[in-house]
């Protein structure tokens, strides 16, 4: 199976957050084949029910190639043309996977060991599968993580800080406001006090932004809401107290403000001979902690496309993906 043939297989199987077990079944299945030709050893992390990490050994691992394994919704199947494979994953993960494990054949084929192949749930929800992977090392030294950065090894990649704001107030007829209390009003109030935080910048990583990205509360168009909600993420590129301390002054007196995840800003390290970036999402890599080496970050695809009903990559940047993974294991194993 080349490497557009695996893309397109993983593709078809289905693995939003939280249902990533049958293209875990079918990775195990996959990797347990290459493993009986190759004096290799595969294993399943279990992370929760029905979700699992897979983890592919070949000798002692110095060098672990790493992705995840969960997509974001909704699905849809794989389609290829002359130049583009298309599908819900595409680039984001699965062709990763696919050019990661058959740049691991290159390299058994080529008389080399000592590396591994771990592929992890639910990276685009919480790194569950990575930070159980952090608390059961195999005693790598070095980690390479993939995700779409057009095949340019990354210097460092944005962190995130998500509040969820809830405001509260006090239902009434809508034809007679005073009796009520909208809470609606209060959070459009703090939201537009968020929007008015001063963002830094940075001169390696860039601009960080803030996204308002979701809103909803109230009951009908006719009664004064007593609920509503909103979830705001910002992308750091340095500190995040004093964001942090922003936010919570917005939010002050008018609405609760939650602190659901915050990722710091990376910087990663470079190699020689390899083009670089730098990208603004966050990774599993804080998750990972370093518990699985030194990392570095590189895949094919544009995160462009990623998360998009137009999701798609380059089957040339799958090829030469397959190729850049092999020098890079063959560069830090020495």
């Amino acid at each position: 199976m080349d490497v557009f043939e695996l893309t397109r297989k993983l593709v078809d199987i289905e693995s939003i957050t939280g249902n990533e077990e049958a293209v875990g079944e079918f990775l195990f299945a996959h990797l347990s084949e290459l493993a009986r030709a190759q004096n290799g050893a595969v294993e399943k992390m279990q992370v929760e029910p029905r979700r699992f990490n897979v983890f592919a050994s070949f000798g002692t691992p110095v060098v672990t190639l790493s992705t995840h394994l969960d997509t974001v919704p909704p699905f849809f199947p794989s389609r290829e043309d002359d130049t583009q494979i298309w599908g819900r994953g595409a680039c984001d993960v699965k062709g990763i996977i696919a050019s990661m494990i058959l740049s691991g054949r290159r390299l058994l084929d080529g008389g080399v060991r000592n590396f591994g192949l771990l592929f992890v749930v639910g990276e685009e929800r919480n790194s569950a599968g990575a930070f159980h992977a952090a608390r059961n090392p195999r005693g790598s030294r070095f980690l390479i993580n993939g995700e779409p950065t057009e095949n340019r090894l990354a210097l460092g990649s944005k962190g995130a800080l998500r509040f969820e704001l809830v405001a509260r107030g006090r239902m009434a007829h809508s034809a007679y406001p005073q009796l009520g209390d909208s809470a609606i009003d209060k959070l459009l109030n703090v939201l537009e006090r968020v929007r008015r935080i001063e963002l830094p910048h940075h001169p390696v990583l860039g601009q960080s932004t803030l996204n308002i990205g979701t809103i909803q509360g109230g009951r009908a168009p006719n009664v004064i809401p007593d609920y509503a909600e909103a979830s705001v993420m910002i992308r750091l590129v340095g500190d995040a107290q004093p964001l942090r301390d922003a936010v919570l002054a917005a939010a002050s007196g008018a609405a609760e403000a939650s602190e659901v995840v915050c990722i710091p800003a990376l910087h990663l390290g470079a190699l020689d001979g390899f083009p670089t970036t730098v990208v603004s999402y966050t990774t599993d890599i804080p998750a990972f902690g370093g518990a699985w080496g030194q990392p570095y970050l590189l895949g094919p695809g544009t995160i462009h496309v990623a998360h998009t009903a137009e999701e798609r990559i380059s089957k040339k940047e799958l090829t030469d993906a397959v190729l850049i993974y092999e020098r890079m294991v063959r560069q830090l194993l020495k």
